[in-house]
């Protein structure tokens, strides 16, 4: 077949049939910390007039008229191939209103989707010259999977937040107040972005064109110096690899990030892929809207426990390893403790504290204080 691109440069695939999922509810594909969170909030009565209540305080009308007058908006008439993917998006997975989409001029690739009353979402030019057209379909369908969910409210929320506490810094216990409530939804939306990876991959429905969107946001555009398994090792490695040390590193690297690190997003979306939940979802046996209603806080709440609780037997993570051993009832956990953390608790010669000649620890390298790599929006 003749080889035909399109004026951007990417390749344009065959149009091949997808499955498409009527009525789908977004716990279909919700992690279940993520999934567990949105029930409870959804059951809140008023919940959602007192955000949208918010609209008057939060950015979100600046930010559309910044992108209506600032940026592209995708349309029947501009950037038609993304137009496409979004509107086939949307198909696939029932959503009723297709959302405005815009693409922004910036070198670094990024999306997201936020807003209070409608979802917008916006992609990079960074990233549309990045990934090729079924990476592409891939973030998309991840955009409006969080515009299902109703994600783009809490993220505006997150990003007002973030702004404010940096406003009110000079404020100590305010400040603490606000970076308690960012750091909460912080560990709530990198949930929020494994599930809007699955609705991707429900989305595209090519597992390797995901990873290779991954990849890329990781490595740049050189698939050919990649490859998926090493990539997926790197992930392993990274969970199983180090002490206790590195397990409180990894906690400390984390905490400031609305995302979860690229790796560990691959690993997960993999191992969805291979699951029964995922080929009941293709299979066409998924939860519907319309009994969302009748979800049950409880269930959701002991489906989100049962899921860390299976993490924590699971991982390969030292630290998670001893909560294991801890919960089992192990025994010589002090030993355990020492051995873990190597030399900050061997018990190697150090500074002596002047009053009973015990040795103090070594200094720790790293810390909180450590430069972390910055981290895309999405």
């Amino acid at each position: 077949m003749a080889d035909d691109r399109r004026g951007n440069g990417h390749e344009r695939v065959p149009g091949r049939s997808r499955r498409r999922f009527p009525r789908i509810s977004s716990r279909a594909y919700e992690h279940p910390a993520d999934r567990s969170a949105l029930v409870a909030l959804r059951k809140l009565s008023g919940f959602d007039t007192v955000f949208k209540a918010l609209s008057g305080l939060l950015p979100e009308r600046s930010l559309r008229l910044l992108f209506l007058s600032d940026s592209v908006r995708v349309s029947d008439r501009q950037f038609v191939h993304l137009n496409d993917m979004l509107r086939d998006a949307c198909y696939i997975l029932d959503l009723e209103k297709v959302p405005p989409m815009y693409v922004n001029q910036d070198p670094n690739p990024n999306a997201m989707c936020i807003g209070l009353d409608e979802p917008i979402i916006v992609v990079t030019t960074g990233l549309v010259e990045l990934l090729d057209e079924e990476e592409m379909r891939a973030v998309i369908g991840h955009e409006v999977g969080h515009a299902l969910s109703g994600h783009s409210v809490y993220r505006t929320v997150l990003l007002f937040l973030t702004s404010l506490a940096v406003r009110v810094a000079w404020i100590p216990l305010g400040n603490l107040a606000i970076m308690a409530i960012v750091t909460g939804l912080r560990e709530w939306f990198r949930k929020s972005e494994l599930s809007a990876d699955r609705a991707g991959l429900l989305v595209g429905q090519d597992l390797q064109a995901s990873m290779r969107g991954l990849m890329k946001t990781a490595g740049g555009n050189h698939l050919h110096e990649m490859n998926v398994d090493a990539f997926l090792e790197q992930a392993d490695e990274y969970e199983a690899g180090g002490d206790l040390r590195d397990s409180v590193l990894k906690i400390l690297n984390v905490l400031p990030r609305s995302h979860p690190f690229t790796t560990v997003r691959a690993a997960e979306l993999k191992k969805w892929e291979a699951s029964r939940d995922f080929q009941r979802i293709m299979d066409g046996h998924y939860p519907r809207r319309e009994e969302d209603k009748d979800t049950s806080v409880r269930d959701s709440w002991r489906e989100s426990a049962s899921s860390y609780a299976t993490h924590v037997r699971t991982s390969k993570d030292p630290l998670m390893k001893l909560v294991n051993d801890i919960a089992g009832g192990a025994g010589d956990l002090g030993g355990r403790v020492r051995r873990g953390f190597g030399g900050f608790a061997s018990g190697q010669p150090g500074p002596k504290d002047g009053r009973n000649g015990s040795e103090g620890p070594e200094d720790t390298p790293g810390g909180p204080g450590d430069a972390g790599p910055r981290e895309p929006r999405d």
